[in-house]
């Protein structure tokens, strides 16, 4: 791929902008951490190829000395923005051992001396793209954007007031109550993704612990897992719950030892409140989460 050219990426269905570090898709634009921005490109330069481990490493933090438990958490970052799911991805598939494969068509667009944008593809079918293409798809995302045009009338004129309009199951009150926490659903960063039971299971314990705190108001597991998988600011996300504080973490497992890393936010300013991490033997899961759980909430009684 040729790095010069200042023209921007199409990966799948994502729009990939190198230079102010976004991507989009149907009117929805996510800025991409830095170094997950390089992974992606750097995916990108070998379409349908492992790409190792050692690579990504060099590409993403350079001199920076790093485990690849660092490329890990960043791809699973990276999947989640992406909407990509690793044991059916669309996007990027985990090599075991060796590394990772960005398995989606990569498509670049070029400008012409006429500057008129010509997208040509680099997996898949050949560059060259006929003239009667061209016209389907400069059509296609005329429709697209028109489309996306109506939609956002449509959602300004639900909304009466210019913004748009919360869905009825994120519709929060007028008022927070400074003792509310939200308790986001806990990210699986284990190894192959395997554990995601676990991390649900540890995220509806929190709740459930949590909401039995005398005065502490808690939106439901329904509620929580509304958001699962999607990518909210922090503010955002605690005004559509309706709550001061939100409550996430990550699950990571090695051997037969699992962590799980808790941190407490305050939503209106994005300070850390509170952070801490529980080291425990993989062996009764059910007691693992129900003794963290406790361990979570004497801390967070303390600390609100």
């Amino acid at each position: 791929m040729d790095h010069s050219s200042p023209t921007k990426l199409l990966i799948g269905n994502w729009e990939i902008d190198p230079i102010s570090g976004e991507i989009s898709r149907q009117g929805k634009t996510t800025r991409l951490e830095v170094r997950a921005m390089r992974l992606l490109l750097c995916l990108a330069d070998h379409p349908g190829e492992v790409v190792s481990i050692e690579e990504l490493l060099n590409r993403g933090w350079g001199e920076v000395v790093v485990s690849s438990d660092s490329v890990y958490q960043a791809m699973t970052s990276l999947r989640r923005q992406l909407g990509d799911d690793a044991k059916q991805p669309k996007y990027i598939e985990t090599i075991p051992r060796l590394g990772y494969r960005l398995v989606a068509k990569v498509r670049r667009s070029a400008v012409s001396q006429e500057s008129e944008p010509a997208l040509q593809e680099i997996a898949g079918a050949p560059s060259s793209t006929s003239s009667g293409s061209r016209v389907r798809a400069g059509l296609a995302v005329a429709i697209s954007a028109l489309a996306c045009f109506a939609l956002a009338i449509i959602s300004v004129l639900h909304s009466g007031d210019g913004s748009v309009a919360a869905s009825p199951q994120t519709a929060a009150p007028a008022q927070r109550s400074e003792k509310s926490i939200a308790v986001v659903p806990f990210l699986d960063l284990t190894e192959g993704m395997v554990e995601e039971t676990f991390a649900d299971g540890m995220t509806e314990e929190l709740i459930d612990k949590l909401s039995k705190i005398p005065e502490l108001m808690v939106p439901s597991a329904t509620a929580s897992f509304y958001y699962k998988g999607r990518q909210i600011p922090v503010a955002d996300l605690a005004r559509n719950l309706g709550v001061i504080y939100l409550l996430d973490g990550s699950v990571r497992k090695s051997g037969s030892r699992v962590r799980v890393a808790a941190r407490l936010t305050r939503a209106d300013n994005g300070y850390v409140m509170w952070t801490e991490t529980y080291d425990r033997p993989f062996d009764d899961i059910l007691m693992v989460q129900d003794d963290i759980a406790n361990k979570v909430a004497e801390a967070l009684k303390r600390n609100l």
